[in-house]
């Protein structure tokens, strides 16, 4: 049996990871820098992350952050300061040349950190869990069937929406390689923007 408008919620995870929001500013980024094997960690942090969070969501927390808005302004400020450190970090990274088979010493535990952080504390995440992907579930029948399903499906395609980031970004740096940080310099400037966003906007 498959969950409650299965289809709408596809377009709608599809249309989320279409959006180069924070995790792809960040598998870009990383991409460029450290090459695509190594971003493959950082989505596998990303998806393990959102997996604990529907996780939580469904079977433990329920609408506790709905109630408790304080928890999801705990997130958001942690949030912040981790896309900020990003930010510097990134800048002051140097793209590895695509000849190159040096050994970055960032760790592929690093890699795997960030992609966790970043999604573990966006405030986006944890309104999306609790207030939409409910939604596509019926508690009536047998839900936990269908939340693998529709976690399996989230999972699935946004590692692949990451890493099809990652390979597109790796082949851009024929063209800019002559000027290597421009893409640093872009990406920091959007996380910080990013940051400044969610500092300023994003209300609970």
């Amino acid at each position: 049996m498959l969950p409650l408008n299965y289809f709408l919620f596809l377009q709608i995870i599809l249309f989320l990871f279409i959006t180069p929001g924070t995790p792809r500013i960040v598998i870009i980024s990383y991409s460029m820098n450290y090459g695509v094997q190594k971003c493959i960690w950082t989505a596998l942090g990303d998806i393990t992350a959102n997996f604990i969070q529907a996780t939580l969501v469904i079977f433990v927390l329920g609408s506790f952050f709905v109630d408790n808005p304080n928890f999801l302004n705990i997130f958001k400020w942690v949030g912040i300061a981790y896309l900020l450190y990003l930010a510097y970090d990134i800048y002051n990274s140097r793209p590895k040349d695509i000849n190159s088979t040096n050994i970055t010493s960032k760790s592929f535990f690093s890699f795997f950190k960030d992609g966790f952080l970043v999604a573990g504390t966006s405030p986006k995440a944890w309104m999306f869990f609790p207030l939409i992907f409910p939604q596509f579930i019926d508690f009536n029948s047998n839900y936990v069937v269908q939340f693998i399903i529709l976690i399996t499906t989230y999972v699935v395609l946004d590692f692949l929406s990451l890493i099809a980031y990652a390979v597109l970004a790796r082949k851009l740096i024929v063209w800019i390689k002559a000027n290597p940080k421009v893409i640093n310099t872009i990406s920091a400037c959007v996380l910080i923007l990013i940051a400044i966003i969610i500092a300023f906007i994003q209300k609970y």
